[in-house]
């Protein structure tokens, strides 16, 4: 995750070769964190380029935040469901992974998305999210009250991680024992591929096994649930009906796995990579601690900095062109949303981490059919975290280096050692 500017890396940027240029593999991503300075040369040389590389299926690499949108908004001409990322194959793998044997919000398309997205999102308009701040306070509150009277944490672990895992299992109904569980299904789920999370041979391997018991579990949750109808969002989800009928398992299953892994990672790494861009930029910390007006702007400008969601992939329904390029039917491209945040054409300084940033059109949570169902959300959980942060945290230093997650799907940071000075809560 890139949280300061590529400084010799951007100069260099005109050095790059469309034969060699790496923006897919995750060892890339763990070693050097978002590949900016590769983003910078593409946008400016080559914004709609082919890659075609062993061990991936080939693309369109999409870097332009105006071809994102223009993309994200054809649901019809550009579809989801075939491909839903671009993966890179290890050393010694001899095939492809194999289709991923979920079906959810992320690899449906219209009209089936529309049907199922409907569920909840009521759930998650701002008015329904907001009942949540108390709760969400309190969460935080208790987690710098747990480390106060220390001088040094692993952020990642003891507080940004904790925050979302807490609130997405309360809206689930999970009891307070299981988040741990629920912690460690979603880093084998999303980070298979780093050796920390992997169980198995591969990541094929740590997913299935990860998918396997997540899946058990939610099983007896709906069941319940089911008998015993209740408030939390399984219970909403295991209760309704699609076209008069009850979700399948499969699309049931999915659904309340997407939550909890898209509840806890985006947010998590947003948590850590913003904290990580105040403690680079500690004027800009200073700012808001002396203006907390400037709260909703400097989630807004987190958001865009950290991007946490690095790429989806859309497939093309027929011939059409994207900047004059021909893109062929059935060709897959890839939106690169951090790249579109630091679009030249869009942001103005776009390597400056500047929390008053206004306006600020990052598409970070997406745009369109996909726009992300728990922006909300998430933005809440931001605004409570970084707003207590402001109040209480009279310092942070790194105190060690930031290990980053292996994979180019998202930008995670897995462990992040603080050295600080908390005051207690007013």
């Amino acid at each position: 995750m890139e949280t300061q500017a590529t400084g010799n890396r951007l100069e260099s940027a005109n050095e790059f070769s469309l034969d060699t240029i790496d923006i897919v593999t995750p060892d890339h991503y763990q070693k050097n964190g978002y590949p900016h300075a590769e983003w910078t040369y593409l946008r400016k040389h080559h914004p709609v380029s082919y890659v075609d590389r062993p061990r991936m299926d080939p693309f369109w690499a999409i870097t332009k935040a105006a071809d994102i949108r223009e993309i994200s908004c054809q649901p019809r001409l550009w579809l989801n469901g075939p491909r839903l990322a671009v993966f890179v194959l290890d050393e010694g793998d001899t095939g492809l992974p194999p289709e991923l044997p979920l079906k959810h919000l992320l690899n449906m398309d219209p009209p089936e998305h529309g049907e199922y997205r409907s569920i909840l999102s009521q759930y998650f308009t701002p008015r329904s999210i907001r009942e949540l701040e108390a709760e969400v306070t309190n969460i935080t509150a208790q987690l710098l009250d747990d480390v106060m009277d220390r001088k040094e944490c692993d952020f990642v672990t003891e507080i940004s991680s904790k925050v979302p895992v807490a609130v997405i299992a309360e809206m689930l109904g999970v009891p307070k024992k299981d988040r741990p569980t629920i912690f460690r299904w979603t880093n084998e789920i999303i980070g298979g591929g780093d050796p920390e999370f992997q169980r198995g041979k591969d990541a094929n391997e740590t997913f299935a096994q990860a998918r396997m018991e997540m899946f058990t579990y939610f099983t007896n949750l709906v069941e319940e649930s089911r008998k015993h109808p209740n408030k939390s969002v399984t219970s909403i989800i295991s209760n309704t009906k699609v076209n008069g009928e009850p979700l399948p398992a499969l699309e049931l299953l999915s659904y309340l796995l997407l939550l909890v892994v898209a509840g806890n990672e985006t947010t998590r790494n947003a948590t850590s990579g913003g904290l990580l861009a105040f403690i680079e930029n500690p004027a800009q910390f200073q700012r808001l601690k002396s203006d907390p007006t400037l709260i909703k702007s400097a989630v807004e400008e987190i958001v865009r900095w950290t991007s946490p969601v690095i790429q989806f992939c859309r497939t093309a329904t027929s011939d059409t062109l994207v900047r004059g390029q021909k893109i062929r039917a059935g060709e897959s491209v890839c939106l690169f949303y951090p790249s579109a945040s630091r679009d030249e054409d869009v942001f103005e300084q776009p390597f400056k981490f500047d929390i008053g940033r206004n306006p600020n059109p990052h598409l970070s949570f997406g745009i369109g059919e996909h726009f992300c169902l728990g922006a909300n959300l998430a933005r809440l959980e931001l605004t409570v975290i970084f707003r207590e942060l402001a109040k209480r945290l009279e310092h942070a230093e790194l105190a060690g280096p930031v290990e980053r997650l292996r994979s180019s799907f998202v930008g995670g940071i897995k462990h992040m050692p603080i050295r600080y000075k908390l005051k207690p809560a007013a």
